[in-house]
């Protein structure tokens, strides 16, 4: 029998007044894969904080209760410390230097050196990296992933499923890894790049090597772990092995009620529209955008008015890049008309002047001004392009509504569920879940005509997935709204979506119903639809 690697006991931890983790005890086995699941904001990040040393975790505080790693008690200090247990993590942000190579990025800062006349002449502090051995290590990493990937490449020019395995391959690479830490490694894969990776981490584990596995996708859950734990509130509700639940319960458990319909069975609304009569709002022409890492080729698109047209496709075929390159993010070149109205290429704020809005998959990069609160990253878009929550003094100076930006924003914090404690805290402080409801409420709050959605439910447990899909539901419903879905997951688009249209090779390889065969969606994405 596999002895105990990890050993938590009693452990709590409290950010000022708000208690985020309640006596958590959990044990973990060498081998052993262990699936955290929990809702947004349960607990599970700042768990795993304590474990990998966050600075954050000291700042606050410190933690009460006891961690063991191998039968002695730990307090890291720092990742670094954690690093040299042979703890490591893969961050559901990533952590690679865009302007490296994907095999300098693996071995960095523990690159192989061989000996040189500089050296003999300097001493140590002048090495010659031996980039022969070098590469072979980063190889040798790739290699276990069962994905191919150029190690010769670099990171700003990868889809980011490549970056998401180019990370995991840098932390199977250390030296005596003894826990892995996984944070949403799936929420950028395909479903077959997801099953992949799956396949790796049973691998891993049958190399001895612990790992935490944290997804929403729960069917993951019952096919990777052999232990699953479950936050609510945080607490931990329940630990049982994979094999004697199902996802159904994991489920009610997490969220403390029973969700009545799974995304493939949430009820349409087909009866609202004859969208074959329905006038082209969006015409997309010979669209060429230039975004590292996707492809997007003479693209032609024509979204119906009052539609949700979803967006499906292999990651880096191009479904990312079409809304990036409409709403002006990336140097394009093409022709859009928007209601019949040319929308100018390379100008972001034209395509906001005329009705249009994105929320992007890259929340911290391009959705969120991190360091300011939850209202005003709500509000900000409408005050600088459409002027709302402005008074003006005297007839002539302008000054922010300051109360009608706190109502706007409680409304919505109310209505997605943001957790959080109130809305003047800073976003960056939220989980990354609850940051993704403050992209969208910065949409609602725009009313567009149209809205670009980009993997909206990435890093959004199962019951606030069904929330944000419902709500796009409802405003395309009530509102006329069309909305167009760009995801890595097709049955959630198929649960949604009036049409959806599949990306491959920079180009639309089809359009089809969502109640084609799944078949058929598999063949548009390979290739080899319509043949």
């Amino acid at each position: 029998m596999s002895k105990t690697l990890l050993k938590i006991s009693n452990l709590s931890k409290s950010f000022g007044e708000n208690t985020v983790l309640k006596d958590i005890n959990l044990e973990i086995k060498e081998g052993e894969i262990v699936g955290l699941v929990g809702e947004n904001g349960a607990g599970k990040s700042t768990l795993m904080k304590i474990i990998f040393g966050m600075p954050v975790i000291k700042e606050t505080g410190g933690y009460k209760g006891e961690i063991k790693i191998d039968d002695e008690i730990v307090n890291f200090n720092s990742p670094f410390d954690a690093l040299g247990a042979g703890i490591g993590m893969v961050h559901q942000e990533f952590s690679l230097i865009p302007g490296f190579s994907a095999g300098e990025n693996i071995v960095l800062n523990r690159e192989t050196t061989k000996q040189s006349l500089l050296e003999l002449l300097f001493g140590e502090r002048i090495k010659v990296i031996d980039s022969n051995k070098t590469k072979e290590r980063a190889q040798g990493a790739i290699s276990q992933l069962g994905i191919t990937i150029n190690d010769e490449e670099y990171i700003q020019q990868m889809p980011v499923a490549h970056m998401q395995f180019t990370e995991i391959a840098r932390e199977i690479e250390r030296e005596k890894i003894k826990l892995l830490v996984l944070d949403e490694p799936t929420a950028v894969l395909t479903e077959s790049e997801a099953e992949v990776l799956v396949k790796t981490i049973k691998e891993l584990s049958k190399k001895g090597i612990a790992i935490i596995f944290i997804t929403h996708r729960l069917n993951e859950i019952i096919e990777a772990c052999d232990k699953v734990v479950v936050l609510r509130d945080g607490v931990m509700i329940n630990s049982v092995p994979a094999k004697e639940t199902n996802v159904d319960e994991i489920t009610q458990w997490m969220i403390g009620r029973k969700i009545e319909e799974n995304s493939k069975e949430i009820e349409k609304e087909n009866s609202k529209l004859n969208l074959d009569d329905n006038e082209i709002i969006l015409d997309v022409k010979n669209l060429c955008v230039d975004m590292p890492g996707e492809l997007v080729k003479n693209l032609n698109l024509k979204v119906r008015k009052g539609e949700i047209l979803g967006l499906a496709g292999m990651a880096g075929q191009g479904k990312i890049g079409v809304a990036n390159g409409i709403m002006g993010l990336y140097y394009s070149s093409g022709s859009i008309k928007f209601n019949d109205e040319d929308i100018k290429i390379n100008s972001p704020e034209d395509p906001l002047k005329k009705g249009l809005f994105f929320v992007s998959e890259d929340r911290k990069g391009v959705g969120l001004l991190l360091d300011k609160s939850i209202e005003l990253n709500i509000a900000y878009p409408a005050i600088q392009i459409k002027e709302m929550f402005l008074k003006k003094l005297f007839g002539c100076v302008r000054y922010s509504d300051d109360k009608e930006i706190e109502k706007n924003a409680k409304k919505y914090i109310e209505q997605l569920e943001i957790r959080c404690m109130g809305p003047k805290q800073r976003v960056q402080e939220l989980s990354g879940g609850n940051q993704q409801k403050v992209c969208l409420a910065k949409a609602f709050t725009m009313d567009p005509k149209l809205m670009f959605v980009s993997e909206p439910t990435r890093g959004i447990d199962v019951g606030a997935k069904k929330l944000v899909l419902d709500i796009l539901k409802k405003y395309n419903k009530e509102k006329g709204t069309t909305i167009v879905i760009t995801s890595s997951e097709v049955e959630e688009l198929r649960s949604v979506c009036d049409r959806i249209a599949i990306i491959n090779e920079g180009k639309v390889a089809g359009i089809l119903s969502p109640e084609a065969n799944i078949i058929e969606f598999g063949k548009y994405m390979t290739g080899v639809g319509g043949n």
